[in-house]
């Protein structure tokens, strides 16, 4: 079996506590080189994950012939270059979320040479509840679909970590903001027109810690969202349709080791309790989303997205961002 071979770049946590293993269980992948800039911090990791190589500089690792793909979850601000980097030197790019700190920002992707794949990583779109949530809506269950409400938050106020840096591009609307505007466009099939936001932040940090935001996606369609990086934590996306109201559970971070479930409720009850609960074999998202991207340089199944919907979503960020400054309407 032919494998594509990973350089993971920086110890970033994430990579480190998820991503890195999860691309590590694909079948068409192998991990081979991880790089930070301090050497002595690469080596620790790659003996934590049993990574054959590690480089004390980003660069050493795009040079490496043996690379073909680059995991990147650098800070935001440090996206779109060192991305561009590596594609410069040949490696196919799966870069975190956003995938840059403004859609003029992302515009400098399409530099990306041909033939070199991009992908940001929502890795969402590719766990099957997803796919499954979106299948039923296509297959009119739900009626005519007219507004899509969720919920995403978390508490972190530690000044020392990145999402609470607003230089670096930190924040909930970036760091978490982006998944319901996400889970909107990949269910509604379809692009926002405009956005308005109610914004409240942090006073030492600078950074939106609450954020509600509307989208008019036209033809009827909201979608309405909450995102806190200084809540409870909570998560939920529903959908709501003219026959019949749909839920994911657990939408964005579905766990790896346990089933999960989506609810389908025709009104029968209004606790909820007639509803149609569909269970989900477990699934580790993040390897689903190695794999697929794994498939597309391999050339085997092509992905539905690129450096054009990472803008796209790029786009309608800026205008929740737009419509705090100016306190209407945005366009998108």
């Amino acid at each position: 079996m032919t494998k594509i071979r990973w350089g993971i770049l920086s110890t970033a946590n994430i990579g480190m506590a998820k991503v890195t293993p999860a691309i590590m269980k694909s079948p068409h992948s192998e991990v081979v080189a991880i790089a930070s800039r301090d050497l002595d911090r690469a080596r620790a990791a790659a003996t934590q994950l049993g990574i054959p190589k590690a480089y004390g500089s980003y660069e050493d690792l795009f040079a490496d012939p043996e690379i073909d793909a680059i995991y990147n979850p650098l800070p935001n601000h440090l996206h779109v270059p060192m991305t561009l980097a590596a594609a410069r030197a040949g490696k196919h790019v799966l870069c975190e979320k956003p995938i840059a700190l403004t859609a003029a920002d992302a515009e400098a992707l399409r530099q990306v040479p041909a033939g070199i794949i991009v992908l940001e990583a929502f890795m969402v779109r590719f766990h099957p509840q997803w796919l499954r949530a979106r299948d039923i809506i296509v297959s009119g269950e739900l009626g005519d679909v007219r507004a899509i409400n969720a919920v995403f938050c978390y508490f972190n106020n530690d000044p020392a970590n990145v999402r609470n840096q607003a230089d670096i591009g930190g924040g909930g609307i970036m760091d978490i903001g982006c998944y319901p505007i996400t889970a909107a466009r990949f269910l509604f099939g379809a692009e926002p027109r405009r956005v308005v936001s109610l914004v409240e932040r942090d006073p030492d940090f600078g950074t939106d810690r609450l954020a509600s935001v509307l989208a008019d996606f036209g033809a009827g369609r909201q979608l309405s969202f909450i995102c806190s990086t200084q809540a409870a934590p909570h998560q939920r996306v529903q959908v709501l349709g003219t026959r019949a109201k749909l839920e994911i559970i657990i939408p964005f971070n579905a766990p790896a080791d346990e089933p999960t479930a989506i609810t389908i409720d025709a009104g029968g009850s209004m606790d909820g309790s007639l509803s149609r609960r569909e269970i989900l074999p477990a699934c580790d998202q993040y390897t689903e989303q190695a794999e697929a991207f794994a498939l597309a340089i391999l050339g085997e199944r092509p992905l539905p997205w690129g450096i054009d919907d990472a803008i796209a979503s790029m786009r309608v960020l800026d205008a929740v961002v737009a419509s705090e400054r100016s306190g209407g309407w945005a366009t998108v």
